[in-house]
C-alpha cells in the first residue's frame, strides 16, 4: 500500500505564513506549498496523532492573535505520498522583477538580454524566488541604489536572492544571515550557484550572529513583529548616509513601522507597495543618501 501524508491546509493573513511554515518544519512537516493567503503542510501519517493537531491549531491561532489578525481557518486531509518538492518546483519559472533583474532557477536556463542581471535561484522551500510580492519590493528600491563597492547585510536572507543581487549589481561584499537551518544551506547554495561565494558571508542566526561592523545598506525582508525592535541596532550597523531597505510588511502595518522609524531616529526615503505589501527605504533622519 502507498504511504500516505496529512496535508493540512491554513487560511491565514498572507503575513504570518512563513512563521507558520517555519514553526510546521519544527513539528516535523516535511514540505510546504504557498499560494495567495494559503499554506499547505505535509507530514507523514505515521507521525500524525490529535496532540499535533492541536499542537498546529493552538500555535497558528497564537501567531494570528500576536497580530491582531482574524483566527486562521484550518482543514486536514490524508492524501497519497508524493515527492512535494518536485512538485512544488514545477510551479517556479523565470520572472522579471526589474527592467534589468531576472530571477530563474537552474532547471529553466534562459539566454539574457543585453542589460540583464539573471539571478539563478534554487529556492527548495526558502523565502525568496522572485514570485512574492516582498521580494519584488526590494529589489526595485535596491536596484538604482547598489553603489560599486558596497558592504551589504541582508537580515532574513532566506534563499539568498537580495544579497546575490546586490552583489551582481556591483557591492563589494554581502553577509547574509536566517536563523532557519534550511535557508541558511540553501543561501550557501545559492551564492555558489551565482558566482559570488568569495564575496558572500551567510551565517545561521539572528542580528546578533553578524559581527561587529557597519554596512553601507541593510535589507530586513521579514515581517513587522521582527523588523520594529531592531530598527534602533540596524540604525547603528549603518555608515553615515547608509539606507536600509524594509519588506515584508503589509499596507496596514504603516502607521506602527512608521512609529518605529521615528523612534529608532530614521525617516522614509521611498515607499512603494504591490497588493497589500509595503517596502520602505530608509535613513538616519538626519542624512538623506
Amino acid at each position: 500500500m502507498k504511504p500516505t501524508h496529512i496535508e493540512v491546509e491554513i487560511t491565514a493573513d498572507p503575513a504570518l505564513l512563513e512563521n507558520l511554515s517555519a514553526i510546521l518544519g519544527q513539528l516535523g512537516f516535511e514540505g510546504f506549498w504557498e499560494e495567495a493567503e494559503t499554506l499547505r503542510g505535509y507530514v507523514t501519517a505515521s507521525r500524525w496523532s490529535l496532540r499535533l493537531e492541536e499542537e498546529v491549531r493552538s500555535v497558528a491561532l497564537l501567531i494570528a492573535r500576536a497580530s491582531a489578525s482574524a483566527a486562521p481557518r484550518i482543514a486536514v486531509r490524508e492524501i497519497a505520498t508524493q515527492n512535494w518538492n518536485r512538485e512544488w518546483e514545477k510551479t517556479i519559472q523565470p520572472i522579471r522583477v526589474t527592467d534589468r533583474i531576472v530571477i530563474t532557477p537552474t532547471w529553466h536556463p534562459i539566454e539574457p538580454g543585453a542589460n540583464d542581471v539573471v539571478l539563478i535561484i534554487d529556492p527548495k522551500m526558502s523565502f525568496g524566488t522572485g514570485y512574492h510580492e516582498t521580494t519584488r519590493l526590494v529589489l526595485q528600491l535596491m536596484e538604482p541604489r547598489v553603489r560599486t563597492g558596497m558592504t551589504i547585510l541582508d537580515l532574513g536572507t532566506g534563499t539568498g536572492v537580495l544579497a546575490i543581487a546586490a552583489l551582481r549589481l556591483g557591492a563589494g561584499h554581502a553577509t547574509g544571515v536566517d536563523i532557519d537551518e534550511w535557508s541558511f544551506e540553501n543561501a550557501l547554495e545559492n551564492v555558489r550557484l551565482n558566482g559570488v561565494a568569495d564575496r558572500a558571508r551567510i551565517l545561521q542566526g539572528d542580528l546578533s550572529a553578524v559581527p561587529a561592523g557597519r554596512f553601507d545598506m541593510i535589507f530586513a525582508n521579514i515581517q513587522l513583529n521582527v523588523i520594529a525592535p531592531v530598527l534602533p541596532e540596524l540604525r547603528d550597523r549603518l555608515v553615515p548616509n547608509g539606507s536600509i531597505l524594509l519588506s515584508g510588511l503589509l499596507v496596514s502595518d504603516e502607521e506602527a513601522i512608521s512609529a518605529g522609524l521615528d523612534r529608532a531616529g530614521l525617516a522614509a526615503l521611498e515607499r512603494r507597495t504591490e497588493n497589500e505589501w509595503l517596502a520602505l527605504a530608509v535613513a538616519a533622519r538626519h542624512e538623506r543618501p
